[in-house]
């Protein structure tokens, strides 16, 4: 397994050279790269703009994990479905150009509140995620499903979206929320969701309310070789966070 950053928060007023300095200043392998932050890697790049952000990360020890956008397709408008499904390629093609691996979408949400019944939201979500699946498996981009937003965010809803898209290039960025865990233990949610994992936010490693050790227990017996990436606040002293981040990760899997 490799560590990292997602640039949400820690590093979302940082440029890109700034930010791939830390990281390699740090030992942090790889970062995520979220939409709508100071390093302004978005669509509207030129052709060239793309290739030079892909040269900066060839040029460093620092890969470039993924992207990460906030696409949603659980609207009742089909409309702003129809928006979400079309950014999400866009953002495909961006990732392709830059060279990130993946791009992360997300779920976020139900609408029973407006009388749509919850597995109708879940399968609708899922048909979306297929045909983004589908366009970024031609250009060599995995969708990274984030297991996010509430109710939307309990791993059986998750599988259930999973196995509504029933696509071979729709994956799981597994999140870290506190409702995975049931009576203390993430086995029986990881279960649900394990063999689809290519990318773990994962929050402060200190917080014991979430068993981290498990967690990256279950990763190894799994294979799983992706990136765990810290998903943390901004700090005053960012380069000691992530030394301390990097330490603690290190020592929850045993390793000197």
């Amino acid at each position: 397994m490799k560590i990292g950053i997602v640039t949400y928060n820690l590093a979302r007023e940082w440029d890109l050279p700034t930010l791939i300095e830390r990281c390699a200043a740090t030992g942090m392998q790889g970062v995520e790269l979220r939409t709508g932050h100071a390093h302004q890697v978005e669509v509207d790049l030129t052709p060239k703009q793309r290739n030079e952000v892909r040269q900066r990360f060839t040029d460093s020890p620092v890969e470039l994990a993924g992207l990460g956008s906030a696409f949603e397709y659980h609207s009742v408008d089909p409309g702003e479905v129809r928006r979400n499904i079309e950014g999400t390629k866009e953002y495909v093609k961006l990732a392709a150009d830059v060279g990130a691996p993946g791009v992360k979408v997300r779920p976020n949400g139900l609408n029973v509140d407006k009388g749509v019944p919850k597995e109708q939201t879940l399968e609708q979500v899922g048909k979306a995620l297929r045909e983004c699946g589908e366009f970024a498996e031609d250009c060599g981009v995995e969708i990274r499903l984030e297991v996010h937003g509430r109710d939307t965010s309990l791993p059986p809803n998750i599988r259930a979206i999973l196995d509504a898209a029933d696509h071979d290039n729709v994956f799981v960025c597994w999140n870290s929320n506190q409702s995975d865990v049931v009576d203390g233990s993430v086995r029986q949610s990881f279960d649900l969701v394990g063999g689809r994992i290519r990318l773990v936010h994962m929050r402060d490693l200190y917080l014991e309310d979430y068993p981290w050790r498990e967690l990256l227990g279950l990763l190894q017996d799994s294979g799983y070789q992706g990136y765990c990436l810290a998903e943390i606040s901004e700090s005053a002293d960012p380069e000691r966070v992530m030394r301390y981040y990097r330490a603690l990760w290190l020592a929850y899997q045993g390793v000197q």
